[in-house]
């Protein structure tokens, strides 16, 4: 895994596709790393499970997080992203079909950088995942890309 990869936690593969081809098409170079539910996600960032061993000083430069996971949900995986001194700065944008308020609330509440509903339309989704990327990528600046 590169210094500059994206974790996507998304369970729908459709979106999944979806959210990757418009990362590319965007000109977002970085490897994507897909988990597929939030134990995976966890595994991930902690060198668990399947990831025993991974070099965890090695963080994405975001995490892309669904809310409605199996196993553990969005929520969840942003808590534990918070409550752990490693990851804490770890830029996470919720990217969930959910508007409810209190979602986007416990969102922000826990920490999270950005929350963005995705768009039921092809073209809107793909325009929103560009600008996600563009802007999480190329503009903003993070103290985990420093360290």
């Amino acid at each position: 895994m590169s210094r500059n990869s994206i974790l996507l936690v998304e369970d729908n593969p459709n979106d999944e596709k979806l959210t990757v081809l418009a990362l590319k098409e965007s000109s977002v170079v970085n490897e994507i790393v897909v988990a597929r539910d939030g134990a995976e996600a966890l595994d991930y960032l902690f060198g668990d499970g399947k990831y025993q061993g991974r070099d965890t000083r090695i963080m994405p430069v975001i995490v892309l997080l669904d809310l409605k996971l199996p196993k553990v949900d969005g929520l969840d995986v942003l808590r534990r992203i918070r409550a752990d001194e490693h990851t804490k700065c770890l830029p996470v944008v919720v990217l969930t079909t959910s508007t409810e308020d209190k979602d986007i609330t416990e969102s922000y509440n826990l920490g999270a950088n950005s929350y963005v509903c995705k768009p039921v339309d092809f073209n809107e989704f793909i325009t929103a995942a560009r600008q996600l990327g563009l802007y999480w990528m190329l503009l903003n600046e993070s103290p985990m890309a420093r360290s």
